[in-house]
């Protein structure tokens, strides 16, 4: 399982016992001998009179004492045999039940697979019905399960959970909206696992610029140094664009101190260059040059 699924899991493992307020709680299941026919987690509906009041699909759980629950991301295959080998493990752990209690236990253990969407080929073979936001009933495809479609789900606290597997602008919308609502180690795993787009990652990142809080700024300096000893390239890339940025507004205080004024294509010249040995030679220029033209040759 990589590394964007265990976060997904991980989230829902946290999320639905603060969401659900203890409703609902979220179990690694024990792995069914079919040459290894194991679930993605397991909701056990502790609570389900709690449930009423959340938002859907949590209702949907309350006649049930476990649910099965497969995660598919962004990426992830949604075509009729990724749902059928999610049907088969939904069977067999319904086959484990009825071996743990007794053959004539008459509890169900029901499906819910959580995708960004409702893809195309089902909706044409299986005519899911919508019984609210991102909520569908799925039949008659061995029984019938719940297809939680994240990316149609309303932004609230108690989803988080399904909301992690959106993709393309609805997990953009989702990433802005949950960054100031979790902490920033939670923060810095989505940015890291999830499949957001370029501007939207950068945008978040640049809101942890420094707070004036020192306890808080310690906290992230230290994050930061953890990620770049992860991270050696990007380290390095980090020093190396401080020294082409130490190194371009050098070469623009001493054009300044002798009176040397940059024309717009001059600056933005300047700003483009990322050859730190071109920018010193500049510099060593600009100290006895009589234009910019001499110092920028």
């Amino acid at each position: 399982m990589g590394q964007p699924d265990l976060f997904a899991k991980h989230t829902f493992a946290e999320e639905t016992g603060r969401g659900t307020e203890g409703a609902a709680m979220w179990h690694d299941p024990h792995e069914i001998r079919l040459e290894k026919v194991q679930a993605d987690g397991l909701l056990a509906i502790r609570r389900p009179d709690r449930l009423a009041h959340l938002p859907p699909p949590w209702p949907a759980a309350q006649t049930y004492e476990e649910i099965v629950v497969e995660l598919k991301l962004a990426g992830d295959h949604l075509d009729m045999s990724a749902v059928e080998r999610a049907l088969l493990r939904r069977q067999a752990r319904q086959v484990q039940r009825v071996e743990e209690r007794a053959p004539s236990w008459p509890g169900e253990t029901p499906l819910w697979l959580v995708a960004p969407h409702v893809p195309e080929w089902l909706r044409q073979a299986r005519h899911p019905v919508r019984f609210a936001a991102g909520c569908y009933f799925v039949e008659p495809l061995g029984r019938c399960f719940v297809w939680v479609a994240a990316n149609e789900l309303p932004l609230r606290d108690e989803l988080v959970p399904f909301l992690v597997a959106r993709s393309g602008q609805p997990l953009d919308r989702f990433a802005r909206w949950v960054a100031p609502r979790r902490p920033l180690e939670w923060v810095l795993s989505m940015l890291k696992y999830l499949p957001m787009s370029t501007t939207t990652r950068e945008e978040l990142l640049w809101r942890f610029a420094r707070t004036g809080d020192p306890e808080i700024d310690a906290r992230q300096d230290r994050i930061l140094e953890v990620l770049l000893s992860a991270n050696p390239r990007m380290k390095q890339r980090l020093v190396d664009e401080g020294r082409l940025d130490e190194a371009r507004a050098a070469l623009r205080r001493v054009l300044a101190h002798r009176q040397l004024a940059l024309a717009p294509e001059d600056a933005a010249r300047i700003e483009a260059c990322a050859d730190l040995a071109t920018l010193e030679r500049w510099f060593d220029q600009a100290l006895t040059a009589s234009s910019v033209s001499q110092a920028l040759r």
